[in-house]
């Protein structure tokens, strides 16, 4: 059998480009921007700690943390986040206050970031099934993150929690597939369903239009790698109705994934009517296990309660959205993460 390898090299690095220019679309800002954008950087810079060893490290990716410089609690909760395409950690807490909310309610934050070297736009690769499989690549980085972390922080290994953005969205889907007992709780924003695509041609597909439901269903790629998972965390997946970056379909593709992997029939819901859109949750006696945030007037990034000058705007961050719910705010509580008094 022949493989034409140049054309299909040259097929992906066209579809590669078209994912470049999309996301540098949406990354266009006015050149004008605030002085407070520099300043605000430069202060993360300094709250963000890179640490060098950690693991062997396969997916070669860099780890990033704030320890709140007050009394921790003695085991006290670590909360991941994963960034997007042409993000930072350092935009995404500038944007978002994470290390604010960790110091005031005594958590360890960690930021896994994707180098320029692994994918040009800084995406985390969880369209590349060698990134993505148990063990491997970039999900065994983070796994390694996580596990450093709880030594060297004595972590409450029993409240860990994960969220992601847009492709760092993916990737925490790939994370709670691949590790299903290390997370208490995981936020999918934007994002998209484990096994959506194998390459960057099938994730831009996936992207436009809405992933294809494998054979056998959404539930098959998660339920066929964690065969022995006793506990599963409770996901939440958010998404902006408006967005034209990530097909809202995915959003209802993700949904329909953790309900199958818990067997929980998609009927058995409830629907709220909020201010800001709509929220779906299904339970088990009593308690949310996957749930749907559907925003109204907004496109693709995170939310964040809307104040006198544009979040976004601020920070340079123009995937971090003023909305009229805080999903910070609203992990928080979800996550049970009250302020913590030293």
């Amino acid at each position: 059998m022949k493989f034409s390898f140049g054309k299909s090299l040259s097929a992906v690095f066209k579809a590669q480009k078209k994912i470049s220019r999309l996301v540098e679309k949406a990354l266009k800002a006015p050149r004008s921007k605030p002085k407070r954008t520099k300043l605000t950087s430069r202060l993360a810079k300094q709250l963000l700690v890179e640490t060098t060893t950690f693991g062997s490290n396969p997916g070669r990716l860099v780890m990033k943390s704030f320890v709140p410089p007050t009394r921790l609690p003695k085991n006290p909760a670590l909360v991941v986040l994963l960034h997007g395409c042409g993000q930072s950690p350092e935009s995404l807490d500038a944007a978002t206050d994470f290390s604010i909310l960790a110091k005031e309610r005594g958590f360890v934050l960690l930021y896994p970031e994707q180098r320029r070297a692994n994918n040009a736009q800084r995406c985390f690769n969880w369209f590349r099934p060698s990134a993505v499989a148990r063990d491997r690549g970039e999900v065994l980085s983070v796994k390694q993150m996580v596990e450093h972390a709880c030594e060297r922080h004595r972590i409450d290994r029993s409240r860990i929690f994960v969220a992601g953005l847009s492709a760092g969205g993916a990737m925490t889907g790939a994370l709670v597939a691949n590790y299903p007992e290390l997370f208490a709780g995981a936020a999918i924003i934007v994002g998209m369903p484990f096994g959506s695509a194998r390459d960057a041609m099938s994730a831009l597909r996936a992207m436009k239009t809405g992933g294809t439901p494998p054979a056998g269903g959404w539930g098959k790629p998660v339920t066929e790698l964690s065969t022995e998972a006793r506990s599963w965390p409770a996901i939440t997946v958010w998404q902006g109705r408006d967005d034209r970056i990530v097909n809202p379909a995915n959003a209802l593709a993700c949904v329909a994934q953790w309900l199958e992997v818990r067997g929980m029939d998609k009927d058995s819901g409830s629907l709220e009517e909020k201010p800001w859109g709509s929220l779906q949750s299904w339970k088990v006696a009593g308690k949310m296990k996957v749930a749907l945030y559907s925003i109204s007037n907004m496109g693709h990034g995170l939310p964040i309660k809307k104040r006198t000058t544009s979040t976004s705007r601020l920070s340079g961050d123009p995937f971090v959205i003023p909305a009229e719910i805080s999903a910070p705010a609203e992990l928080m509580r979800l996550w049970r993460l009250p302020r913590f008094r030293t």
